[in-house]
């Protein structure tokens, strides 16, 4: 088969097309073909050096595709099911042996693609809305690069329970993609000053919650704005890791509760994994939440998407198609 695979760590330039053997799935695993494979800023990450990996190895952790082989003791899925994943590395590949217990059919409704592009940053949001901090109606919460896979996913999810969404992004086009997808309050960033211009919306501390997956460079505006006892929630590094703070700065703001969730601990059991992605493939398929694909390449060109999406140049989710 063809895979992308990594020997070192560093640039994009390291993102070779190569020959690989073909996986041979174990007794509990499935052989999936790969119809799309989604990029992500994990896979960067691990790239790049800043999270360790074991090396060589194929990147990417999430994907869809159809089941061409089982292992002898799978017995709930079959040759030929559309299945999608996410946690499981290997998916810049044609082909991808995954554990049976760690993919989900792709519904009537939901296409392979829309599913790939759906998993990581789909039921990201979803655990962050229903699960790190409750939202719900009455809440005003604030969420970063709005115009992103998952910023303009938790926007139509928050809208779904009855939030007031505050959004930031860096232009104008996004700031049209943040408001189709609901948000009621939209700021360039790049403009103005996003934390003054949500006090003078909504006045000091109005927050409840702010989900967070830029980082360093908006993290303690953000922080500020919460009301007593807020939440922050700070899930991704696109601007650089959070700088470390003291405790007492959290009790100085407001008893304010910080957290950095990770997807893994948030779906550690089968049960959970099912009903994040029940629900999420039931609001697509009933049109409440649009994932929004903006650039599909192929899996050559696997170095491109990464210097796109670490150049925050992209909107929508970006796809390698094998």
């Amino acid at each position: 088969m063809k895979a992308i695979v990594i020997n070192h760590t560093g640039s994009e330039d390291v993102l070779v097309l190569a020959d690989a053997d073909d996986p041979v799935p174990q007794p509990d695993q499935v052989l999936v073909e790969v119809s799309a494979a989604g990029v992500n800023f994990i896979d960067i990450y691990q790239r790049s050096g800043l999270y360790q990996m074991s090396l060589p190895y194929i990147p990417g952790s999430e994907g869809a595709g159809t089941i061409v082989a089982v292992g002898t003791e799978v017995t709930t899925l079959a040759v030929g099911d559309n299945v999608a994943w996410t946690g499981h590395l290997g998916s810049y590949a044609q082909l991808v042996a995954i554990p049976a217990a760690g993919v989900v059919r792709v519904p009537d409704g939901v296409t392979n693609r829309e599913a790939a592009a759906a998993m990581l940053q789909g039921v990201t949001a979803h655990y962050l809305v229903t699960s790190t901090f409750e939202l719900g109606a009455g809440h005003r919460c604030l969420i970063h690069a709005g115009a992103g896979g998952v910023g303009a996913i938790l926007i139509q999810m928050a809208k779904r329970v009855g939030a007031e969404v505050f959004t930031t992004v860096g232009t104008h086009d996004k700031a049209e993609i943040a408001s189709a997808a609901g948000a009621d309050h939209v700021i360039v960033y790049t403009e103005i000053d996003f934390a003054a211009a949500v006090t003078d919306i909504a006045g000091p501390k109005c927050l409840d919650v702010v989900y967070d997956g830029v980082g360093q460079s908006v993290f303690m505006d953000s922080i500020k704005l919460l009301r007593r006892r807020g939440t922050m929630a700070t899930f991704g590094n696109a601007s650089g890791p959070v700088d470390p703070i003291p405790p007492l700065l959290l009790s100085q703001l407001g008893s304010l509760f910080l957290t950095r969730p990770s997807l893994g601990d948030y779906m550690q059991t089968r049960e959970e994994l099912e009903w994040r992605t029940s629900e999420l493939f039931g609001w697509m398929a009933s049109g409440d939440v649009n994932i929004s694909i903006g650039l599909e390449l192929p899996l050559a060109s696997a170095a491109d998407a990464h210097r796109l999406l670490g150049g925050r140049d992209t909107t929508g989710k970006v796809l390698l198609t094998p």
